[in-house]
């Protein structure tokens, strides 16, 4: 069986390496206005992402309920309680960011785009994966920031929730919500360009990713973590997947749902976004020096959920092939 290297992960990784020889274009200092470009393209990729959806597709979508609550159940409520059953064992600061790190990427919503090419590659429930994607972001524009907000201000003194919900409005609902009223008239042309626009995506993405780790690497912020800690990062974040990958395919089983929704359920509910990572990164934590470290935990998990979902897509694709 061939694997396939995402070439996003290639780019963000590339986009790494800029931020750590280069690291003068991304700190508070530079010319560059890396930040208002920021804000201008997250406030796009909300707007698109409005364009895109299909108001009929969500309503129609209502009638799974069990199959729905399970998927944002898993993705709002068990990954993070998957990573507050760690917290007991944090001891000093640097357990408690590399934590908090983890506790983010717990708390994101679900991604659209891979989740449902993924759920149609497996034979799965499309309409519903398309269902769960999007409403799964729609709910993280609230539930993200009230779960950090639990331990953002034992870590950061200036967290503020209406200065947080003030940016969310401006910055992704309002954008969302002009994407939809305007859907009638420029929606067939966004999903006509939607290769061009998921660039766009990932460009945005990109610059917050270079931002954040310049920052990082000027500061020195990655000198407190040792090979060893790298190391136990990308085993626990690996632990977390299998686990919530694991424990959604039990529940949805014991739900007895139907093969093609136990593969949704499992699909959807694994998923984390980094485009909301990424721009929730930016609305919540700001300017924080320790942002790089904060995102890895999130990076890793994009890259490990991305090969094993295509591996475990692929051969149930083939095995219910062979099925017919």
């Amino acid at each position: 069986m061939k694997f396939k290297i995402d070439k996003f992960v290639l780019f963000i990784i590339g986009t790494i390496i800029i931020a750590y020889f280069f690291p003068q274009w991304g700190t508070q200092d530079s010319n560059v206005p890396i930040d208002t470009i920021s804000v201008i393209g997250i406030a796009l990729i909300f707007f698109f992402y409005g364009l895109k959806l299909n108001p009929s597709q969500l309503k129609s979508g209502l009638q799974n309920w069990k199959l729905h609550l399970l998927v944002q159940g898993a993705t709002f409520i068990m990954f993070p309680l998957l990573v507050l059953l760690f917290r007991p064992w944090i001891q000093n600061e640097e357990q408690e960011t590399i934590w908090l790190a983890f506790f983010f990427l717990a708390a994101l919503p679900s991604t659209v785009s891979s989740s449902v090419v993924m759920v149609s590659m497996a034979k799965g429930n499309v309409p519903a994966a398309i269902f769960n994607a999007s409403i799964s972001g729609i709910i993280g524009i609230v539930i993200t920031p009230l779960w950090m907000g639990l331990f953002i201000v034992n870590t950061q003194t200036d967290f503020d929730f209406t200065d947080i919900y003030l940016k969310l409005i401006v910055q992704i609902i309002i954008p969302v919500i002009l994407g939809l009223v305007l859907q009638r008239f420029l929606g067939e042309l966004a999903h006509k360009y939607n290769s061009k626009l998921t660039v766009f995506d990932k460009a945005i993405i990109l610059l917050i990713i270079y931002k954040s780790f310049a920052e990082s690497f000027n500061n020195n912020i990655f000198s407190v973590v040792s090979f060893l800690d790298l190391s136990f990062i990308f085993i626990g974040v690996l632990i977390l997947f299998i686990a919530a990958f694991t424990l959604t395919g039990f529940i949805s089983r014991k739900l007895k749902l139907k093969k093609e929704d136990q593969i949704t359920a499992q699909f959807c509910g694994t998923k984390k976004s980094l485009v909301h990572g990424t721009v929730f990164s930016k609305i919540l934590f700001g300017n924080m020096a320790m942002l790089g470290i904060l995102l890895l935990p999130l990076m890793l998990f994009h890259a490990i959920q991305i090969l094993i979902i295509s591996i475990v897509a692929g051969k149930l694709s083939k095995s219910q092939v062979l099925d017919a």
